[in-house]
């Protein structure tokens, strides 16, 4: 008997729980049952690298996920979701347009711009109207995205579709013995859980729990797919998992618990692979990993339970002697081998390039204290009191004023939930989380970090941002974002 038939077993024979929550989630790897699955397509591909432009077009869509239903949904040049925006350093001219009812923005979560070009909540395009930034990318190369942004929307409006992937390269993958075949052994895989009733419909109706969780669903899309399958060359894959849910934190690993190499967080590479069996994946954060298909096995991607919640609406620590009974692990997609695709890497690389950027905590000019704050009662937007440091988001005020070209200190706290905290227009890095020293997984360049208790923050603040267009702080649960849990900050 493995863990999962155990922790299954003595969850349901215990009783108490049972009813409550859909317990250990096996899978089926067997050869006739991935030949039966649709094979998982990426993304269409816009390369700006030429044309230093791109035309984002916020459009309606119709969507079919699972069965028949016909869902409506919004999307980026297509009916559900975006292309693949590729982007080299120098000039980037985009063109976003709006053919529907409500403001959007484009927000480019991860690209390092000045706060009149971040597409935050201040920069509204509405119906009819488009919006053309003149921007100068200047960053190391990562896997970054896009969504709209708008104050009290974002939420409902990325759960609907507004959000695309962004390649930032150099071009120098091949001399990094990288993967860089885009669908083949660059994989792009935009993780989204999803609620459906049982005609195929998806749901976003917000109770109090949603509102205090974050939503979160019991099905999972990739790229915008169900069921799908991902084949793989029988050797070494590159995996871009971008988080593309609303709330629910991941904890990825492979059901055989093979291991896998962490090469790139949110900023770009890291210096040295880190050899991991478990990789932690909450909102607006993104990863790239290798794996080694080279056996010719298949292997099913897995997840931990969502620390934040457990059966029967529990929430956060609340629920942490459960999992000591209950495997709430949940099937991510499966990985089948096939080997008519071309095998280009077969071993893993002892060493990579990082983004090269000095932080230095001697340099610090200025050291600040944010509370992530859930009060029952009260608050700005209806949201119960999700605030930072007491104060719930409001458009008009200025939270902090930043010196351009200074580093900081955040020391950034939370009770009760973990909260995904995302700064615009910044990278940091992770000084330490509860005390101690950053988990591996966290050790390079980030934009966003899962907050448990207190972690600090090395932050650098390099591109300007006036009061007219601030850049953001926030969790990035979108939901506590909508309710007040954000606040806005000038660099000059």
């Amino acid at each position: 008997m493995n863990r999962r038939q155990f922790l299954t077993a003595t969850a349901v024979a215990g009783g108490g729980l049972s009813g409550l929550y859909t317990f250990g989630n096996g899978s089926d790897l067997s050869a006739a049952t991935l030949a039966n699955k649709p094979r998982l397509k990426m993304p269409s591909l816009l390369d700006t690298r030429q044309t230093k432009t791109a035309e984002l077009v916020a459009q309606k869509g119709s969507s079919t996920f699972i069965g028949n239903a016909a869902n409506q949904t919004f999307g980026f040049n297509q009916p559900y979701l975006g292309p693949t925006l590729v982007l080299e350093n120098g000039d980037f001219n985009p063109v976003v347009k709006n053919q529907l009812s409500r403001p959007i923005s484009v927000h480019w979560h991860g690209l390092l711009v000045r706060g009149e070009h971040d597409g935050g909540p201040h920069i509204p395009v509405i119906e009819g109207q488009e919006w053309r930034p003149e921007m100068l990318v200047n960053q190391a190369p990562a896997t970054l995205w896009y969504h709209t942004h708008i104050h009290q929307q974002t939420a409902h409006d990325v759960h609907k579709g507004l959000a695309g992937i962004i390649h930032l390269t150099d071009g120098r993958d091949d001399d990094r013995s990288l993967p860089n075949t885009y669908g083949v052994d660059d994989v792009t895989l935009v993780l989204q859980d999803r609620r459906f009733d049982d005609r195929g419909f998806v749901s976003y109706e917000l109770s109090m729990p949603d509102l205090m969780h974050g939503f979160t669903g019991e099905t999972m899309l990739i790229n915008g797919q169900y069921g799908a399958v991902c084949s793989t060359p029988k050797g070494i894959a590159r995996l871009r998992l971008v988080y593309g849910s609303n709330a629910k934190i991941y904890s990825l690993f492979f059901e055989d618990q093979r291991d896998f190499q962490l090469i790139a967080t949110d900023a770009g590479f890291l210096d040295q692979p880190q050899s991991l069996t478990k990789l932690p994946l909450a909102p607006g954060e993104r990863a790239e990993i290798l794996v080694d298909f080279s056996s010719g096995q298949p292997a099913m991607l897995m997840s931990d339970g969502d620390p934040n919640q457990g059966p029967g609406g529990m929430m956060g620590r609340m629920r942490g002697m459960v999992d000591l009974f209950v495997d709430r692990s949940i099937s991510i997609l499966p990985f089948a081998v096939d080997e008519q695709l071309p095998t280009r890497i077969t071993s893993f690389p002892d060493q990579l390039e990082g983004p090269g950027i000095s932080l230095r905590e001697q340099d610090v000019i200025q050291t600040r204290s944010l509370s992530l704050d859930m009060g029952m009662m009260g608050g700005g937007g209806g949201g119960g009191g999700f605030a930072i440091n007491g104060e719930s988001f409001d458009m008009r005020r200025i939270n902090l004023e930043v010196a351009l070209g200074t580093t900081e200190k955040w020391r950034v706290q939370t009770t009760m939930l973990s909260h995904p905290f995302h700064i615009h227009g910044a990278i940091f890095k992770v000084l330490s989380e509860e005390g101690n020293a950053p988990l591996k997984h966290n050790t390079g360049f980030k934009d966003t970090v899962l907050v448990r208790d207190q972690t600090e923050l090395l932050v650098r603040f390099d591109h300007p941002a006036s009061q007219q267009n601030p850049f953001m702080y926030h969790c990035h649960i979108l939901e506590h974002e909508d309710a007040g849990m954000m606040g806005q900050f000038t660099v000059s």
